[in-house]
C-alpha cells in the first residue's frame, strides 16, 4: 500500500505547529469555504428517535433527490441506478471491486489521484499509467499511446474531469475519443467527477453520461465533499446504467451495511442549495487560480499550468527532489515563523521517477493567506539546498 502524498508529512507540519511555526496548508483539498446553510440545519433538526441502518444501496428519499440533481445535468438516471457509498472513495473502490478481476488492468492517466493506487492495491488491480506531461497542461494524452497498452487483462480507464491533482479539465473531444476506445475494446469508462461545480473561465464540464451509445460502460463516482465543501460527511455515490454492475456492486455494499443516516439526510437537503452559493464560490475559487498561478509563475524557474477546473495546480520547481523540498520546507525553513505545507507530486506518478521536481498545491486558503504562502514558498526556494 503507498504512502499518502497528501498526508504523509503531516508529522513534519505537526512539529512545526508545536515548534510554533505557522503552517500553510497548500497540501490537501479541504476547502475553507461554509458548508450550505440547509445543510447544516438539516442535522440541527433531525428528530428521528432511533440512529438505525439505512438500505445498503441507501435511502429511497436521497436516491429520489439526487436524481433531481443529475436530471438537471442531463444523466437522464433512476433511483434504481444510484448506489449511495460511504465517500467518493468508497465508489471508486466498489467500482474497481464489481468491474475488475482481481490480476487484471486498469489504464489511468497519470499524474491522477493518489489514492486510485491504494484502491487498486486493495482490490489486487494492476494500474496501467499513460503519461501526461506538464508543458501542455496535462492534456489527455493520444489515444494511439492508450491502445498500446490495451491487452487482454484491460478492464476500464479511469479519468477525474476535472482533474486531481492537475485541475486540467476535458474537452468534449477528448471524451468522444475515450467513447470511441471504449466501445472498441469493450472497456468500462470510470468517470470521477468530484470536482464538477468547478469549471472556470466560461468552460463547459461535459460528463461521458453526455455521450451516446455508453450506457453499458460508464461508471460515474462522485462525493458530496468539494462541492458542498462537506469531507467530513463521508457520503458519495456510484451512478451508472449497467444492471449488472449496480447488482455487483450492491453486494459490496451489503457486505459493509449501510451508509450513514445523518449524512444521508444531509445531503438530501444539499440537493437544494441555491445556484448563487455555487456562483460565488467559483468567483472565489477563480480569484484564488488566478493570484496562485500569477505568483508562481513569477517565480524564478517556475513553470505552472493554469488549470481549468477543480482547485489545485501542479507547478515544476527548479529542485532536486520534490519529497525532500516538501518536507525541508516543514522541518527546516521558516519565513517570518510560517511555512507552506505542500504534497510532492511523485505520489501522484506510478511511473518511476516521474514528477520529481512538481508538487501540487491546493489553492484552498483565501487570497491573504495564498499571498502570503506564495512570499514564504519564494523565499524558500533561493535558499533550498538542493536547488537546481
Amino acid at each position: 500500500m503507498p504512502a499518502s502524498p497528501i498526508r504523509k508529512l503531516t508529522p513534519f507540519a505537526d512539529q512545526a505547529k508545536r515548534d510554533g511555526k505557522k503552517v500553510y496548508h497548500l497540501n490537501i483539498g479541504q476547502p475553507d469555504i461554509e458548508t450550505p446553510q440547509g445543510m447544516l440545519d438539516a442535522i440541527k433538526n433531525i428528530d428521528f428517535k432511533v440512529w438505525a441502518y439505512t438500505p445498503s444501496e441507501g435511502t429511497l428519499v436521497y436516491r429520489t433527490k439526487l436524481t433531481e440533481y443529475y436530471n438537471k445535468l442531463g444523466y437522464d438516471i433512476n433511483p434504481a441506478q444510484i448506489l449511495v457509498t460511504v465517500g467518493g472513495s468508497e465508489a471508486i473502490t466498489i467500482a474497481m471491486q464489481a468491474c475488475v478481476n482481481e490480476g487484471d488492468e486498469i489504464i489511468i492517466p497519470e499524474p491522477f489521484y493518489a489514492n486510485y493506487n491504494g484502491f487498486a492495491c486493495m482490490s489486487n488491480v494492476v494500474v496501467k499509467p499513460i503519461l501526461s506531461v506538464i508543458e501542455n497542461g496535462f492534456a489527455l494524452p493520444p489515444i494511439s499511446e492508450f491502445e498500446k497498452l490495451i491487452g487482454p487483462k484491460t478492464k476500464a480507464i479511469i479519468i477525474c474531469n476535472p482533474n486531481n491533482p492537475t485541475g486540467y479539465l476535458y474537452s468534449k473531444q477528448e471524451l468522444e475519443a475515450l467513447r470511441e476506445l471504449c466501445l472498441k475494446y469493450n472497456l468500462f469508462l470510470f468517470s470521477d467527477e468530484a470536482y464538477r461545480e468547478f469549471c472556470y473561465d466560461g468552460k463547459e464540464f461535459i460528463s461521458p453520461m453526455h455521450l451516446e451509445g455508453l450506457d453499458q460502460h460508464v461508471i460515474v463516482l462522485d462525493t458530496v465533499s468539494k462541492r458542498y465543501s462537506a469531507c467530513g460527511a463521508r457520503l458519495g455515490c456510484l451512478i451508472t446504467k449497467n444492471k449488472d454492475v449496480i447488482a455487483a456492486g450492491l453486494k459490496f455494499a451489503q457486505a459493509r451495511l449501510s451508509p450513514g443516516m445523518v449524512e444521508q439526510i444531509a445531503a438530501t437537503a444539499a440537493v437544494d442549495t441555491p445556484d448563487s452559493y455555487f456562483e460565488q464560490v467559483n468567483k472565489e475559487y477563480t480569484i484564488r487560480r488566478n493570484t496562485l498561478v500569477e505568483r508562481l509563475n513569477k517565480i524564478e524557474g517556475v513553470f505552472c499550468p493554469n488549470p481549468g477546473g477543480a482547485f489545485y495546480v501542479v507547478a515544476k520547481f527548479p529542485i532536486d527532489n520534490a519529497d525532500k523540498f516538501c518536507q525541508w520546507m516543514l522541518e527546516e525553513f521558516e519565513y517570518e515563523n510560517s511555512t507552506v505545507m505542500m504534497a510532492p507530486a511523485t505520489g501522484f506518478y506510478s511511473t518511476a521517477g516521474a514528477g520529481n521536481n512538481e508538487v501540487r498545491l491546493a489553492y484552498v486558503l483565501n487570497k491573504e493567506d495564498l499571498e502570503a504562502a506564495m512570499t514564504c514558498l519564494e523565499k524558500a526556494l533561493k535558499v533550498y539546498p538542493g536547488r537546481v
